[in-house]
């Protein structure tokens, strides 16, 4: 339709469309396009194309007057198609604005979304897109946040609690049906009673970037319900909203963010810049890809119709190119300024800082982030690998930054199934894993424990499952990982064999106790604590349904009271959350170093100890006295001492409190076996069951308490 609105000249940054009360400014970056056109839609969807005039820096931008929010619109790119040299462009091809602030409407898998047609990848189509593809939505600014502060809670006193904004909220009986699955759901008070109740500090959102589902799930009447396959890296995602999609999902994601800040609990995004859903050569062409496939896109020097896979989705993010960086960081910044948010957490974040190849800790990437004022002050959360060569990298992130420690979870799933020689690795990791993080001055804090996440079996199914049980993805149980480091403890999946169930009850319990009394930040994937299954299934990436969604009503009470117990202790008592690492030493007659570990007779462990395949259980001492530590006045930090107690046996193991320990007298502080409470008192040895954890807290009654050396 030739245009009837007039164009201003505009400016080139910001990128995006931008309202000011009067009209809207469009710009766009492209490299290697010829040229760009805006085009509206009108409300019966009647497209209007203007060529935008405006060339500046590599940013195509024109200013339309009276274009207000809730206008849709797009673009379309011309420029070269040679595929082999890694240029896409197809004007048939109606793109989404890459700093589109929302996006409207759902993908048709319709063969007219891909740029190239079928069985034939060097060919472009020319059947136009624009009826299957969503729009993107100008938006306005505004939005009354009051008195909205950020908690700003230290990380050592952070508990994550990782979770999806439709799986909470999908089956609650108390949030009302039209708020399910949604932004004002999580911000519903009962979901939020929940969360604090359990002594949640900050949710860590599973991807709330649009997101497209995959066209082979589509055929399978499936979706990306994790939503790892990001189109829009500044629009929440649509469907999660509880009043509309042209502009509402913005105000619905403040309006849940400034309800969680009155409550106390910050918001973590999880965020996916490593890849996009467009795939590879024979993916759809959504945005980046039209708009300049060899700028967004790492390509194979070799051949530029191929693309560099370092994530396993088919493309990787050219991170290292300056505008595709810029992107990233505008993105990051937009979502602390504008949206509220309290920190990120980087899937497959060695990708990110990836160079020509290699990993780099002195990448643009860090460099950058590190030198922002407002980045440098969220919380930074890598999962520090990716499916490249040399990407693992726990451990080896800079300051600053926190890492999903695959090590802690790896050796406690290991030695809560009973894998000997397990005994070294895992007094590492319960200490705050020193090894890995303090060589580079980073706190126990800088590493994120966690046992079970979303990809993964439940802790339910991590007792009760020793095999994936994918079938229901419709790739015949071949997805997903196979090495799950799980045991069933005697039968797989359901049974009702009272010993079964028992070893169950009790490994579960000394699971969550380890992770939330281990050193560093906890993270407990939600649903954990309502005694959630998957029925087996450790890929759920595409379950849309009763797998993912929490089951309220069929909640395993006792485990969730439990974890309740334990989420008291771990805050009431900072040598659970100790600021600096321990620095041992020796265990004298007198005082005592700041912890010690010993075996069930009383002995001090020594070097050749640890490696004894045969020792199941074991003891550790946390010295609770003088912490290295000050509360925010300067006042020296002063707690109780504990006693924690392993047993990964099948058989029950006695306990000797160790002699230097013998002045104070003991209390069982909870077992994660029996009923017993506080208030029993400990002489001088105690029985463990099998698969258990007992915690003994020192009596500070005894007029001899114990201190540091």
């Amino acid at each position: 339709m030739i245009s009837l609105y007039e164009v201003w000249p505009g400016v080139s940054y910001p990128l995006g469309a931008h309202w000011d009360g009067a009209g809207t400014n469009f710009s766009v970056f492209s490299d290697n396009a010829d040229a760009i056109e805006l085009c509206l839609f009108d409300e019966a969807g009647v497209e209007t194309r203007i060529p935008l005039p405006e060339r500046k820096a590599s940013c195509f931008h024109c200013y339309v007057p009276d274009i207000s929010p809730g206008q849709r619109y797009g673009f379309r790119a011309h420029g070269p198609w040679d595929p082999q040299n890694g240029h896409r462009f197809n004007p048939f091809k109606l793109l989404l604005d890459p700093y589109a602030l929302a996006i409207d409407g759902e993908v048709v898998n319709d063969r007219a979304i891909y740029d190239h047609k079928p069985a034939a990848p060097d060919e472009l189509s020319t059947t136009d897109s624009a009826p299957f593809v969503p729009r993107s939505v100008v938006v306005s600014p505004f939005f009354d946040w009051g008195n909205d502060r950020p908690p700003q809670r230290p990380r050592r006193d952070t508990i994550l609690y990782e979770t999806h904004v439709k799986g909470l909220t999908a089956l609650h009986p108390d949030v009302p049906e039209r708020l399910r699955g949604t932004y004002a759901g999580v911000a519903h008070p009962s979901v939020i009673d929940h969360l604090l109740s359990l002594g949640i500090t900050a949710i860590e959102l599973m991807p709330v970037h649009q997101h497209f589902p995959e066209t082979f799930l589509i055929d399978k009447g499936l979706s990306n319900y994790w939503g790892y396959s990001t189109i829009g890296f500044f629009a929440p995602h649509a469907a999660y909203s509880s009043r509309g999609t042209a502009g509402e999902q913005v105000h619905d994601f403040k309006h849940m963010v400034r309800t969680l800040h009155t409550a106390g609990i910050e918001v973590i995004l999880d965020v996916v810049y490593n890849h996009t859903c467009e795939g590879n050569t024979f993916g759809p062409t959504f945005a980046f890809k039209g708009l300049d496939n060899a700028s967004y896109y790492r390509l194979s020097p070799a051949n530029g119709r191929h693309y560099v896979d370092y994530t396993g989705t088919g493309n990787t993010v050219n991170v290292p190119h300056p505008n595709v960086l810029q992107l990233i960081m505008d993105s990051l910044r937009y979502w602390v300024t504008e949206m509220h948010v309290d920190g990120f957490r980087f899937d497959l974040a060695s990708v990110l800082a990836r160079e020509d190849h290699h990993v780099d800790q002195f990448s643009a990437f860090f460099d950058i982030i590190h030198q922002d004022p407002v980045l440098r002050q969220v919380k930074l959360i890598a999962e520090p690998w990716d499916v490249g060569e040399g990407g693992y990298q726990v451990g080896r992130f800079p300051p600053l930054w926190s890492e999903w420690n695959g090590k802690y979870r790896d050796t406690v799933r290991d030695f809560w199934r009973g894998e000997p020689g397990t005994l070294g690795e895992m007094a590492y990791r319960f200490a705050g894993s020193s090894d890995l993080y303090a060589s580079n001055g980073r706190r126990p804090s800088a590493s994120i424990n966690f046992i079970t996440a979303h990809d993964g079996f439940t802790m339910r199914d991590l007792v009760s499952y020793n095999d994936r049980h994918n079938e229901a993805n419709g790739e015949k149980n071949a997805d997903g990982e196979r090495h799950n480091r799980s045991w069933n403890s005697g039968a797989e999946g359901l049974t009702d064999d009272p010993d079964v169930m028992r070893v169950r009850k009790s490994r579960r319990k000394s699971l969550m106790t380890t992770l939330l009394l281990s050193q560093g930040v906890p993270m407990i994937l939600g649903g954990d604590e309502l005694g959630r299954t998957q029925d087996g299934n450790n890929n759920t990436y595409c379950q849309d349904n009763a797998l993912n969604w929490y089951d309220w009503e069929g909640a395993d009470e006792n485990f969730l009271e439990f974890t309740r117990r334990i989420i008291e202790i771990r805050t009431a008592h900072p040598v659970f959350r100790r600021r600096r690492f321990f620095e041992g030493g020796e265990v004298l007659e007198g005082d005592l170093a700041d912890i010690g570990w010993f075996r069930p007779s009383g002995e001090l462990m020594t070097n050749d100890m640890w490696d004894d395949s045969k020792l199941r259980a074991l003891s550790v001492f946390l010295n609770g006295h003088d912490l290295p530590s000050q509360d925010n006045h300067g006042n020296p930090v002063d707690d109780d001492s504990f006693l924690v107690l392993f047993n990964t046996s099948h058989e029950p193991k006695t306990f000797v409190v160790p002699e230097p320990l013998k002045r104070s007298d003991w209390v069982v502080e909870f077992d994660t076996f029996t009923s017993k409470t506080r208030d029993e008192l400990v002489l001088l040895d105690i029985e463990v069951a099998p698969w258990s954890i007992v915690l003994l807290r020192e009596d500070k009654s005894n007029a001899n308490p114990i201190s540091n050396r």
